[in-house]
């Protein structure tokens, strides 16, 4: 008698980090409760058809989190868990991160009646979420938040953001 797991179909999925800078310029992640287990994920998916993954994980974004903003087309990682479909079968699936910065949030979004969304700290959210792997990135670019340098050009001044903060007026 051993003890291996059965082999689990795999599948490919992906995400969007959605993150913004708060009024004291510190870093924020966007997260979002599964519908089910009421757990703290990012909004993630399945691949679309006809779609890039990035753009993909930014239709995720605004329709799990009512996010709108930019997205980028590189990936700053990825991370596995394994997935309980309705029927039951138990699917292991490798997740593509893409990060975004978040311009707005919307008030009313398509998933909003089955979903709670919380700005968290990535140090937070890595302590939140049930998937050691995506606990290990979010911890990672905690640590080394320039990780999120493709971010950077798109990254708002705060003062642009918030008037109120800058010192001329």
């Amino acid at each position: 008698m051993t003890d291996e797991k059965p082999n689990l179909r795999e599948a490919q999925q992906i995400a969007a980090l959605p993150v913004h800078w708060d009024r004291k310029g510190r870093l924020r992640v966007l997260m979002v409760t599964s519908r089910q287990t009421r757990r703290w994920i990012m909004p993630k998916g399945w691949e679309m058809d006809g779609k890039k993954p990035w753009t993909a994980a930014k239709i995720e974004a605004l329709e799990e989190a009512g996010a709108v903003g930019y997205i980028a087309d590189s990936s700053i990682g990825e991370y596995r868990y394994t997935k309980r479909l309705d029927d039951g079968e138990k699917v292991r699936c490798t997740v593509t991160v893409y990060p975004m910065v978040v311009e707005r949030l919307k008030r009313r979004w398509k998933e909003r009646k089955e979903r709670n969304r919380h700005w968290f700290s990535l140090r937070k959210a890595a302590k939140l979420v049930d998937e050691p792997e995506l606990a290990a990135l979010l911890t990672r670019l905690a640590k080394k938040p320039e990780k999120l340098s493709m971010l950077e050009d798109a990254r708002p001044d705060p003062a642009e953001l918030h008037p109120s903060l800058s010192a001329a007026s």
